[in-house]
């Protein structure tokens, strides 16, 4: 004979799989992307403000083109820096996203810049190529 369905059994279901919705999109969010910069022919990065983010060209409005960023400072005494991005899930689902490092002198000049296009998982590696004006 089958057993008639309590409030406790349905109560109990009901608060799995609301833990389990709530759950699944936050290990969704922890996505942070790692790599290196480096400056061509593995040369020192020159001294200057690295600024380092993440951009998709396909996004016309410029406010929303850039998904994360960071900054970082080069004293001109290493070959590779390393950075961490954190940007939302949502962004990283995008086929044209890319990563883009842009080395500045402290007046504002463009020393370098260099992007790659953004894969999922491995860590990546950027190079900075000189700027020619």
């Amino acid at each position: 004979m089958k057993r008639p369905t309590d409030r406790r059994t349905v109560l109990k279901t009901a608060g799995a799989a609301a833990v389990a919705a709530v759950a699944r999109p936050v290990a969704a969010q922890s996505i942070d992307i790692r790599g290196v910069v480096t400056f061509e022919g593995g040369a020192l990065i020159p001294e200057g403000h690295l600024e380092i983010y993440l951009e998709d060209p396909a996004i016309r409005n410029g406010a929303r083109r850039r998904a994360a960023q960071t900054r970082i400072r080069s004293d001109g005494g290493s070959k590779t820096v390393a950075f961490s991005l954190s940007p939302l899930a949502s962004s990283t689902a995008s086929p044209t996203l890319r990563i883009v490092a842009r080395l500045e002198r402290a007046d504002g000049w463009l020393v370098a810049r260099g992007s790659m296009q953004f894969e999922a998982g491995p860590p990546v590696s950027v190079t900075l190529n000189t700027v020619m004006y």
